[in-house]
């Protein structure tokens, strides 16, 4: 749901801005896109960690083959957790960013982009505070939103396989349960991997900004800048079909309500509204010509014969 927040809001806004050099919506998508691109990280950072222990739980459980389906209310409790946490943990990147103009010199054209600089008007308390987040943005985002869920998920792995390696006979005994888990495993492995994958060049490109800021332009950055938000729309695009091609109950639950909102593609459900529309039918048609239902059975069932 939040990759879907982030198409569906942050998409738009920069695709807005590079064709028309106009930032729609103004100083608010300033702040309110990176709040909720830095929130999709740590999103994604603390549920692979929570995927992580759940698969720790589940391999190291000593009743594993009956263990119970976890409540409804937990699970909610765990996501509130997860994303109040998440958007906790961004609240300075509003502070942090704001709308910046500026005059081309050869054709006079104003155009308009967001600059990493907290506003002056802030107290002198939050003030000295975002500028210190400034400071330590690019190693926070990089221990945090890059290290902390690969080196996590993959901590947990190890872990787990070392758990359930020696137990080998459980496995033979339990081979459905088995297979099940092996699925989890993998696409827990695979959404750490494109996550990696599609974080990486905006660490990289952090760091070496950092170090060579002096020595490389404002286009050169705003390309960078670009990139980076291109792989972040990559991640939120490819992570909910992986999930729903290597989750199989996942999946088949999503095509099930596809098919379900199509009209073509029920014709069980077609069968059993007409099946209940004909028994209403019939149902009218008894009570015009009965006063009452008939409650008892005819007195012919009664005769002892095979009906």
């Amino acid at each position: 749901f939040w990759d879907f927040l982030i198409l569906f809001f942050c998409l738009p806004v920069v695709i807005f801005n590079e064709i028309t050099k106009k930032r729609l919506l103004g100083d608010v998508s300033c702040r309110i896109v990176p709040f909720m691109e830095v929130s999709s990280l740590g999103v994604t950072t603390f549920s692979l960690c929570a995927l992580g222990i759940d698969r720790f739980h589940a391999a190291t459980s000593p009743q594993a083959s009956t263990r119970p389906i976890e409540q409804c209310q937990s699970i909610i409790a765990k996501l509130a957790v997860i994303w109040v946490g998440s958007m906790t943990l961004s609240v300075p990147e509003i502070l942090l960013w704001q709308l910046a103009r500026d005059t081309s010199s050869v054709s006079g054209v104003v155009t308009e982009f967001c600059t990493m600089k907290p506003s002056s008007n802030l107290p002198e308390s939050i003030y000295s505070l975002v500028l210190t987040y400034q400071n330590a943005r690019m190693w926070w985002y990089f221990g945090c939103y890059f290290c902390l869920p690969v080196l996590f998920t993959v901590s947990c792995q190890l872990v787990t396989r070392r758990v359930r390696g020696p137990d080998k006979k459980s496995e033979s005994r339990g081979a459905k349960q088995g297979q099940s888990e092996g699925h989890l495993n993998c696409t827990i492995i695979a959404l750490t991997v494109i996550y990696g994958l599609c974080t990486t060049p905006e660490n990289v490109c952090n760091i070496v900004v950092a170090y060579m800021s002096p020595d490389v332009s404002k286009q050169t950055l705003d390309l960078l800048n670009l990139i980076n938000q291109f792989f972040l729309f990559f991640k939120c695009s490819v992570t909910p079909v992986l999930l729903l091609c290597l989750c199989r109950p996942l999946g088949q639950a999503f095509m099930d309500c596809c098919c379900c909102c199509c009209e073509g593609c029920g014709p069980d459900t077609t069968s059993s509204e007409s099946s209940a529309d004909s028994k209403l039918k019939t149902e009218m048609s008894s009570s015009i010509f009965f006063d009452k239902p008939r409650e008892t059975p005819p007195p012919l069932l009664a005769l002892g014969t095979p009906c």
